[in-house]
């Protein structure tokens, strides 16, 4: 995987915290620089882990799935993308009205979980997993103040369009993968 495909990733993955963080810009007025920062912080800190996690957990099953390993990254890949485009025509609940720790716990958490699974495809990729990481968890957290920062410019933006093209991005990133190791 490329630094440039790993930046793609990055984008794809941090769509779901920009979306949330869009719709916390929309609904806070008081304190929005502290609540921004502590989002953003916490979205970019467990993008940044999950995949982490993924990936030696994967290492730890590595000899047996290797032979299998690309068709894996495809499939998870193409599981996630669909997922996001799935997730694009479901009703979204309205974001709560507090920013109380659990909230933002939450919100961390449930944001990153599609990262997880990005970690388990790094792994079966060759890829180190330092960089990466770091890169996802980056570009969530700038991704996560832009939504949040940008929701009274962007009232007008599709958030299910954003959905839709983070979820064909993540499909087209698993062919690669899968073209790159058949040929």
């Amino acid at each position: 995987m490329s630094w440039f495909d790993i930046i793609i990733l990055a984008i794809a993955l941090s769509i779901d915290a920009m979306i949330v963080s869009f719709s916390n810009g929309l609904i806070f007025n008081r304190r929005r620089t502290v609540n921004s920062l502590k989002l953003a912080f916490t979205v970019g800190f467990f993008q940044f882990l999950m995949p982490v996690i993924g990936y030696f957990f994967a290492q730890t099953v590595t000899t047996y799935i290797k032979p299998y390993s690309h068709w894996l990254v495809f499939l998870i890949f193409v599981f996630l993308g669909a997922k996001f485009i799935k997730d694009a025509f479901e009703e979204h609940v309205a974001v709560k009205h507090n920013f109380s720790f659990v909230y933002i716990l939450t919100v961390g958490v449930a944001t990153s979980i599609d990262a997880l699974f990005a970690g388990v495809s790094l792994s079966f990729s060759g890829v180190s997993i330092l960089f990466p990481s770091v890169v996802i968890g980056l570009i969530t957290f700038i991704n996560s103040l832009f939504g949040f920062w940008s929701a009274n410019l962007l009232k007008h933006l599709s958030i299910r369009k954003m959905q839709i093209l983070g979820g064909i991005v993540l499909i087209l990133l698993g062919i690669k993968i899968l073209l790159t190791a058949i040929v």
